[in-house]
């Protein structure tokens, strides 16, 4: 069965042992992985991936063009690489409108936001400057939830996804890491999809199964938020949901192909 992993970050050899440490600081958790692009590789590829969408946040304006240029570098080097941008909301809207048409000029595939780690919220002015520029474009991952901050909670999303029907939107996390219980805010928004990783292993497979069902198995891609998980284990977790074979081959591949053009 084809897999496609939808979420996966990394970083150049240089910074990706002090970020990957950064980010376990963040979420509490030990991070056994180290996020660099060969070992995304390499983890993925043996446990049975054969294509990673990949991605960095900047946490600074100026970071933009050079975390682009160096997803953009990697893609080169990784066929089987997916290449999402990044943008800063305390770039301008042009700003941001002329580093769209460069990466897509570049082949980049969608953006991907970190409102918790950038420090924005999902529904601020800030970030409809950015939904303003993507528009129809490209479609915006975005870390979604953590009850520990207001920055992207669900209902925020829901509320941009209604003002901003033209923009294609990826709840990561299920719609909501740690904030599973909201996702009843996104039924019947037809514009919102999801992502399943940094979930599994607190949701278990019965709850992912009813979320599942509520938003529709069409609306999801597997990932696994690499370097935060193992690819082998996210994948066990995964085959756990009782899930027909269908669902289990639109979700680990045959959606994102769709929804990107792959």
């Amino acid at each position: 069965m084809k897999i496609i992993d939808a979420h996966a970050h990394i970083y150049p050899d240089k910074i990706a042992e002090k970020a990957t440490r950064a980010i376990g600081d963040f979420y509490g958790l030990n991070m056994e992985l180290t996020g660099t692009p060969e070992r995304l590789a390499e983890e993925g590829k043996a446990a049975g991936i054969s294509r990673f969408v990949v991605h960095s946040c900047a946490t600074k304006a100026h970071q933009v063009r050079s975390i682009n240029e160096f997803i953009k570098e990697e893609t080169a080097l990784h066929p089987e690489f997916i290449g999402y941008m990044t943008l800063h909301q305390d770039m301008t809207e042009n700003e941001m409108a002329e580093e769209v048409e460069w990466c897509i000029k570049n082949g980049f595939h969608g953006v991907k936001l970190h409102p918790d780690f950038q420090r924005f919220y999902i529904d601020g002015e800030d970030a409809q400057k950015i939904y303003r520029a993507v528009g129809d474009k490209l479609p915006i991952l975005l870390h979604t939830g953590d009850d520990r901050y207001e920055y992207s909670r669900p209902q925020r999303l829901a509320a941009m996804a209604k003002k901003f029907k033209n923009v294609r939107f990826i709840g990561a996390h299920f719609g909501g890491y740690r904030c599973w219980d909201s996702a009843e805010v996104y039924k019947g928004l037809e514009n919102v999809y999801f992502d399943t990783c940094s979930s599994l292993a607190f949701i278990g497979p019965d709850y992912a199964k009813r979320l599942i069902d509520m938003l529709g198995a069409e609306k999801f891609f597997f990932g696994t938020d690499f370097p935060m998980w193992e690819a082998e284990k996210e994948i066990e977790r995964f085959m756990q949901i009782p899930l027909t074979e269908r669902e289990r081959e639109m979700i680990f591949a045959e959606n994102l192909e769709r929804f990107l053009h792959l």
